[in-house]
């Protein structure tokens, strides 16, 4: 009886711990606050880019923080459309390109915190091929896939019933685990995006940027530059990441649907 009850009660604790991603209506684990991961990425931005070095180039600098405005615009528009405007309460926008050649990676941890390597640029070319990347980056942030990773890791370390003293009580494991779950920074072993989080992070960028004002189709030709550079021959079944023709045929399957967003500028 007392352990039918425990399961009852923590199944309507993660019930009631589920958070909805807009445009694919997918229900997520939510366990930890977004305030909390609001206020964790403020903090961990921070700490990066003290570490990092900053890009001096001013014409590379200004290409980011360009698409990336317009992404984050075309992101509000969305939710204030859809009357969920109270989704993006707490951010804080930023966009900063860290100069580091050889790191082919960008990532936007929750609240908006958005940081974008120079070894990237030249697989982005131009501003469509950097906004399919922001769209990407900045449609995981949206969709609380940080808050769902992290919400997964820390149920199978600690169980519901202390996540708060988690959080509280050991602060180098809960900043750990923030960073992987969010997927900032450059080093080896972060845990990666499932491959349904991956595709609904594309799914969702696709619109945004076809909203900011960049054609979708922008994507294809991106992600076949990303695949020819790949060194990564892991087969679909064994990565977390869709396999890249994979997901360049999911990208053309959704380009009609993005394209009703699109309004050149």
């Amino acid at each position: 009886m007392l352990f039918k009850k425990l399961v009852v009660a923590t199944s309507l604790t993660l019930l009631a711990s589920c958070a909805t991603v807009p445009i694919t209506g997918r229900r997520t684990l939510s366990l930890v606050p977004e305030s909390e991961m609001n206020t964790l990425a403020v903090t961990q931005y921070k700490q990066t880019l003290t570490e990092a070095k900053l890009s001096t180039n001013a014409a590379e600098v200004a290409q980011v923080k360009r698409v990336g405005q317009r992404i984050q615009a075309a992101v509000e528009q969305y939710f204030r459309e859809q009357g969920q405007s109270d989704q993006l309460a707490g951010y804080a926008w930023e966009f900063n390109l860290i100069d580091d050649p050889k790191t082919v990676n960008a990532w936007c941890m929750p609240g908006g915190k958005v940081a974008v390597y120079s070894g990237i640029l030249p697989l982005t070319r131009d501003d469509a091929g950097l906004a399919v990347v922001l769209g990407h980056e900045i449609s995981h942030a949206v969709a609380r896939h940080g808050a769902e990773r992290m919400s997964d890791q820390l149920a199978l370390q600690a169980g519901t019933s202390v996540l708060s003293a988690a959080l509280s009580q050991n602060p180098t494991v809960t900043k750990n685990l923030f960073m992987q779950a969010v997927g900032a920074g450059s080093q080896v072993g972060m845990l990666k995006f499932s491959r349904n989080q991956e595709s609904e992070a594309d799914h969702l960028g696709l619109i945004f940027m076809a909203m900011a004002g960049y054609s979708p189709a922008a994507a294809i030709p991106f992600w076949q530059r990303m695949a020819s550079q790949s060194q990564n021959s892991t087969p679909e079944f064994l990565s977390d990441h869709p396999a890249d023709a994979t997901r360049i045929a999911d990208i053309e399957r959704l380009l009609p649907e993005a394209q009703k967003y699109y309004k050149p500028r």
